[in-house]
């Protein structure tokens, strides 16, 4: 097996990690932390010129469950965890999705981290739903009370998602070679052949949050050891 193989199959063995197989929403979040130190080591192994003729890849990742937890508040720590791009879009049905454009291993990291984050959001909310607390709200605010938990732990996992990428970033910088900047050079210049015009989307209402149930989802996602190793 190719040694681009091998990484292929060890992110493959990490990633299977998930909540429905057992593990929990930490250990899937160590494992995807695991995930980005293997592609940074095979990245370094790579000259920048074997870096910028690498092919990049469009990796969409779509929800299984019909109800949908706000991944927009950490889509873009999460492409930038993995040096991506992403943006959304819709099928013919409609139905959204976001897609990431880098280099492979990087994209589908992507796309499984999204994944993972997914379902750790649905993971935790479903024990919130047990606690004293959120007990304490009138059952007539329970739909609120849900999304908040979800958008605050959804935001809180990005917050600690840029910081591990800014610490990654800083240890690379400190070998004297910049990474990120050789990766997202790549990933823009194949992202301009692609000849997409990217739509900013319209500003909505602001959000009306129960805040209490914010702060607490926004805790647990503080919580989740992303960096620890499993």
């Amino acid at each position: 097996m190719s040694e681009r193989g091998k990484l292929k199959a060890r992110i493959a063995a990490l990633l299977a990690k998930t909540v429905a197989n057992g593990c929990t929403e930490a250990e899937t979040l160590a494992a995807a932390a695991k995930v980005a130190d293997l592609l940074d080591r095979h990245a370094l192994a790579m000259s920048d010129v074997e870096i910028r003729e690498s092919p990049c890849e469009r990796v969409v990742f779509a929800s299984r469950h019909k109800k949908r937890v706000p991944l927009d508040g950490c889509i873009g720590a999460i492409a930038a965890f993995c040096d991506c791009r992403v943006w959304r879009e819709k099928d013919a049905g409609g139905r959204t999705a976001h897609a990431f454009f880098g280099l492979p291993e990087d994209a589908a990291a992507a796309r499984d981290l999204a994944d993972l984050v997914d379902g750790a959001v649905r993971a935790e909310l479903g024990r919130y739903k047990t606690s004293p607390a959120y007990a304490g709200f009138d059952t007539r605010d329970r739909h609120l009370v849900n999304a908040s938990f979800t958008l605050g732990m959804v935001a809180g996992i990005g917050d600690k998602l840029d910081a591990l990428k800014a610490a990654r970033d800083a240890r690379h910088r400190g070998t004297g070679r910049d990474l990120a900047v050789v990766k997202t050079s790549a990933v823009d210049e194949a992202f301009a052949q692609l000849g997409l015009v990217m739509v900013e989307g319209q500003g909505g209402p602001r959000r009306v949050i129960a805040e209490g149930a914010y702060t607490a989802g926004e805790a647990a996602g503080a919580a989740l050891e992303v960096g620890r190793r499993p």
